[in-house]
C-alpha cells in the first residue's frame, strides 16, 4: 500500500489530499470537490505540466519569443521538450497563437507564441 500527499491546485481552496494506492485501488481523502479527486488520481497515474519558456528570435530587436504549450504535456517528457525548444529559433514577424512547434515529441501538443512580435 502506497500513500501520497498532494495539495490540490484546481481551485483556490488548496485542499490537502491523501491518495492511497492499495494494489491499483485508488482512494482519495481530504478533497472538498470532485475535481480534487480527479486531480489527485491524474497526478499519481499520469502527471502533466504546462510548458512556458522562450525560443530564439531572428529579425527583430527582441532576441526571445515567449511560448506556451496549448495543453499540458507528460511530466516525464518535460526535459526533452525543453531541449528541443532551447534549440528552436523562429523568424519575425510572429503573431500570438502561431504554432511554433507542432506536435512536440509526438505528444499531440502544439507549442504556440505567447505574444505578437513585429519586425
Amino acid at each position: 500500500m502506497t500513500t501520497k500527499q498532494y495539495v490540490c491546485i484546481v481551485c483556490p481552496m488548496s485542499c490537502s489530499i491523501e491518495l492511497t494506492d492499495d494494489s491499483g485501488m485508488l482512494t482519495v481523502k481530504g478533497n472538498t470537490c470532485k475535481r480534487g479527486e480527479e486531480y489527485a488520481k491524474n497526478e499519481y497515474t499520469d502527471p502533466k505540466r504546462m510548458i512556458t519558456t522562450t525560443v530564439g528570435l531572428r529579425g527583430s530587436r527582441l532576441r526571445c519569443l515567449p511560448v506556451i504549450s496549448r495543453e499540458a504535456v507528460p511530466k516525464k517528457l518535460l526535459r526533452d521538450c525543453m531541449k528541443q525548444l532551447y534549440a528552436t529559433v523562429v523568424d519575425a514577424p510572429v503573431r500570438q497563437g502561431d504554432v511554433i512547434v507542432a506536435n512536440i515529441l509526438g505528444t499531440g501538443v502544439d507549442i504556440i507564441a505567447a505574444r505578437s512580435i513585429t519586425l
